[in-house]
């Protein structure tokens, strides 16, 4: 029976339970990376210590072990994410590039002078600047959907862009700047009714951790993520794609492990997903990340989303009364995520360095704070700097108290 005890969850922990500055580390920056449970750690371990060697290659105990493991680390990632085959399961070293991969084979394939690419104006940098270099390179064009206020799309508006020449839609799943959750099934049923089809991206490197993902249900042509946002090792991450779009695209890159003959004149590819995986893997990292979906699979998603968005009222309901703070992102449909600003008795703007350098040395509190790789969703809101609150599983009401008693701290300090 799955359960759900946050008391046992943060003793999974281990980071959980050490101290920064003198004080209890509050950690709060889980959008840019979570932290791993003892189970992931004992894995990568036990893998160096008794497994490790080259998998695919090796006519003997050690590879046969460690490419057995890496494999079912495969399949546990197709259960996870509802793919229907293990070879639309690709290995790459995250969701960066699992969408330069699409770009590089897909883009440079089907996209020519004259199509149309659609992102959104929330993207994370790694799914526009992809999109751009292929523009730049193919003739084609990028064409943006506006937000809200409240930092949701203006999906009418996305609607419209759909025509003809539109080849591919990229867009994320949920925005680690905001924690709006787009209407991704809704955008991809739009998609692909569009005339001719247009295949779709999602960007889910904020969504994995947060709910579960059918991406059968969702039919979605490619899909992307990361192991370190998901508590797996950094290195490792996942692309889906389609079966018959994989075995339709150009390898990504040349090297072992992805061939099956090679002479002077031609080589011949593997199938997917062996083709898109050159050279050797990251192969603790995969397991580690096939560890890491074993520790979530003991768990309760509904109840994690419900301790997740329980934490996210009672912080937005405790910022929203420090004087000289705004909030930035207010979607009807949102993650744990916070983004804001803080001002002094002046009205002058607080640098965000400052207050995530205040935060940690004053309260043990680790938040992030800059730009968020969204430079253009920072210039929508007409700021240069923000701080960004971003919770998972493991925190609790204690944590949120304790940002905001290091923020109540902080206005002390910046009179």
């Amino acid at each position: 029976m799955k359960t759900f005890d946050i008391k046992k969850i943060r003793h999974d922990f281990p980071i959980l339970q050490q101290k920064i500055k003198g004080r209890p580390l509050i950690y709060l920056d889980n959008a840019a990376s979570t932290q791993k449970p003892y189970s992931v750690i004992e894995r990568l371990d036990h893998f160096y210590r008794h497994e490790n060697s080259n998998v695919h290659r090796g006519i003997h105990t050690l590879s046969e072990i460690a490419t057995e493991e890496f494999e079912q680390s495969r399949e546990k990632i197709r259960q996870f994410i509802q793919a229907k085959s293990f070879a639309e399961i690709v290995f790459v070293r995250g969701t960066t590039e699992a969408i330069n991969l699409v770009a590089q084979t897909y883009g440079s394939s089907q996209i020519k002078a004259g199509d149309e690419i659609i992102i959104s104006h929330m993207e994370h940098h790694a799914n526009i600047v992809p999109w751009q270099i292929l523009c730049e390179k193919t003739g084609a064009q990028l064409k943006v959907i506006p937000i809200n206020d409240a930092g949701e799309l203006i999906l009418e508006e996305y609607q419209r862009l759909l025509n003809p020449k539109t080849k591919l839609v990229a867009i994320c799943h949920i925005s680690n700047t905001l924690g709006t959750i787009n209407p991704i099934k809704q955008m991809i049923q739009w998609a692909h009714a569009n005339s001719p089809k247009t295949k779709i991206l999602i960007d889910g490197a904020q969504a994995v951790a947060h709910q579960k993902i059918d991406v059968h249900a969702l039919d979605c042509d490619f899909y992307a993520f990361s192991g370190h946002k998901l508590f797996g090792p950094t290195g490792i991450g996942v692309l889906y794609g389609k079966q018959e779009l994989l075995a339709s695209l150009p390898p990504y890159q040349g090297g072992g492990s992805m061939i099956t003959e090679v002479n002077l004149e031609k080589s011949h590819y593997r199938e997917p997903p062996y083709k898109f995986e050159a050279g050797t893997p990251h192969i603790a990292g995969a397991i580690g990340l096939g560890a890491a979906i074993d520790y979530l699979n003991q768990l309760d998603f509904d109840a994690i989303n419900a301790h997740e968005q329980q934490l996210l009222h009672y912080a937005t309901a405790a910022l929203l009364n420090i004087k000289g703070l705004h909030l930035i992102g207010a979607a009807k449909e949102k993650a744990a995520i916070l983004n804001f600003t803080v001002s002094d008795s002046h009205g002058r703007r607080v640098h965000g360095h400052d207050i995530s350098d205040v935060l940690n040395a004053e309260a043990g509190v680790a938040v992030r704070a800059g730009q968020h790789c969204t430079m253009p969703l920072m210039q929508h809101y007409n700021v240069d700097s923000t701080v960004r609150a971003s919770l998972a599983f493991y925190n609790n009401k204690e944590d949120i108290d304790a940002l905001i008693a290091g923020l109540q701290s902080l206005k002390q300090l910046f009179k």
